[in-house]
This record gives structure tokens, C-alpha cells and sequence, in this order.
């Protein structure tokens, strides 16, 4: 931290929300093909990484059908959209360490990821718990909708995937929101969850259409590793969370609050307008 960043801090003059930057709506795309590069460039670091949450949400769900039923398991599944902001923790750091010229080690990122803003990830962590648990009990509810008398035609399904569709989409939409930016953003600057989160929700109401291809990226890629039997997790996940770091270095405008030293200078000034 620098004298000048100690002495903000010291006076209390921090903003309650980091402006932002406005996107082209294409902007979602270059984050892919800068996470893309991440993982070329650190292609063992990502790939464990990617294999040991394809094997945790594999698990997940095998006992989900194991244990109880194969609604448990799409429920669990769905559930994921709400937690995976937190698997791509250490990916941040990884990113990181590639931009500022550091060799990407797997032990300096998890330790960065968890032990110096352990905090602040707890507080956003129980957050995210609390709207998938909540999900997962909306989620059993809504099974009373599905017909389960005699042969099942698509008009008697409507009503249960109509309510599945727009609670979901409800869920979805508030974790979207609340944890697009602001786990990279506890994790690059001295800031607190709220400020976080409130940054966050603010960066993605006033860039709509980018936010709403980005998000449309990460269901189709998630999609993608669940079609694939798990195997493509093992890549897309370090992308997207790549991706992840890179949109929030372009989008979110943080140089009031202090960094830490696991982050890197954000996009200047110059380069986009500030909101």
C-alpha cells in the first residue's frame, strides 16, 4: 500500500461504490479470449485447478442421485450458478500473477485467494449459502407442479418448468448481479463485501447488454461441461474465471481504493469513460 493509499484510508475518504466503465456490448467476448490466454500461459495451474472443481461438482451430484433423487440433482446442478463465483477464487490470483510478470504458482494463489481477504470472502461466502439454500428449498417446493400420474404430455409439464423457469431466473439473476465483480474487486483492492457488492450491481444495471452476453456465455459454457459428462469443466471453468478477472479490470474504475499487492493497475482512464 502506498503513502498516498494509506493516507485515504486514514481519513476515511473511500467512496461507498467504485464507478464503472461503460462496455461495448462486445466486450464479453475479448474477456474470453484474454482468459484463453491465461490458460495457455499457465496451462497446469489452470488445468488442476479446472479438474478439481469438474470432480467436486461431479461428486455433488452423484450422491444427490445416489442419496435422494434425480430432481435433488438438477437442483444441486442449477445451484452451482450460485456458488461458482467462489470456486474461481484462486483463479483470480493466477491472473494476476500473469499480468504483473510473476511466475503463476499454485501455492501463492491459493494463499492470496483465502488467507489475506479471508474476511471479506466469508461474509460474501454465507451470502451466496444463504441464496442457495434458499434456491434448493424453492427448488423442492416447485416439484409439486410435475405431474406424476399417467402418461406425462408437454401441457402438463408447462406449469412445473414455468415456475421453475422464472424463479430460477429470479435467483439467478440477484446472485448475477451481486457477484459479477465484486469477489475479483475484495480480492484486487482494500474494500469491504458491501462496497463490493454494491459496486457490482451498479456495473452491471448500467452495461446491460455486455452483462447480459456475459452471463449468456457462462450458461451455454457450463452447459457445455455438463453435456460433456464433466470433462469440459476442466477447461472452461479457468477460463471463465480468467475471463471473470479481465471483465473487472475493464469495467470497474477502483483506483480511489487501495490495492493490494496481489492485483494489478486496471485499464486506464483513456481507454474507456468512467460512469
Amino acid at each position: 500500500m502506498t503513502d498516498v493509499d494509506q493516507q485515504k484510508t486514514n481519513n476515511n475518504e473511500m467512496p461507498f461504490v467504485a464507478p464503472c466503465r461503460n462496455l461495448s456490448p462486445w466486450a464479453p467476448f475479448r474477456w474470453v479470449r484474454l482468459g484463453v490466454r491465461d490458460l495457455v500461459q499457465a496451462p497446469q495451474q489452470s488445468l488442476i485447478y479446472g479438474l478439481a472443481v469438474a470432480l467436486l461438482i461431479a461428486i455433488v451430484s452423484l450422491l444427490a442421485w445416489m442419496k435422494g433423487s434425480q430432481w435433488i440433482m438438477f437442483a444441486m446442478l442449477g445451484g452451482f450458478v450460485f456458488l461458482a463465483p467462489l470456486t474461481c477464487i484462486g483463479l483470480y490470483a493466477i491472473s494476476a500473477q500473469l499480468e504483473r510478470g510473476q511466475p503463476p504458482l499454485m501455492a501463492r494463489s491459493l494463499r492470496a485467494a483465502f488467507r489475506r481477504h479471508l474476511g471479506n470472502e466469508m461474509i460474501f461466502a454465507i451470502i451466496l449459502l444463504v441464496i442457495f439454500l434458499v434456491w434448493a428449498r424453492a427448488a423442492v417446493i416447485i416439484t409439486v407442479f410435475f405431474p406424476t400420474d399417467g402418461e406425462i404430455t408437454i401441457r402438463e409439464l408447462w406449469p412445473y418448468l414455468g415456475f421453475g423457469s422464472i424463479v430460477g431466473a429470479i435467483f439467478a439473476a440477484i446472485t448475477f448481479c451481486a457477484s459479477a465483480f465484486s469477489l475479483p474487486m475484495i480480492m484486487h483492492r482494500d474494500v469491504d463485501s458491501i462496497t463490493a457488492i454494491v459496486t457490482s450491481v451498479n456495473a452491471v444495471l448500467r452495461n446491460k447488454r455486455a452483462m447480459f452476453i456475459w452471463l449468456t456465455i457462462i450458461v451455454a459454457s457450463l452447459l457445455l461441461g455438463l453435456v460433456t459428462a464433466f470433462v469440459g469443466l476442466i477447461v472452461i471453468i479457468p477460463v471463465i474465471g480468467y475471463a471473470a478477472w479481465h471483465g473487472y479490470l475493464e469495467t470497474i474504475d477502483a483506483e480511489e481504493f487501495p490495492r493490494h499487492d496481489v492485483g494489478i493497475t486496471s485499464v486506464p482512464r483513456s481507454e474507456s469513460n468512467a460512469t
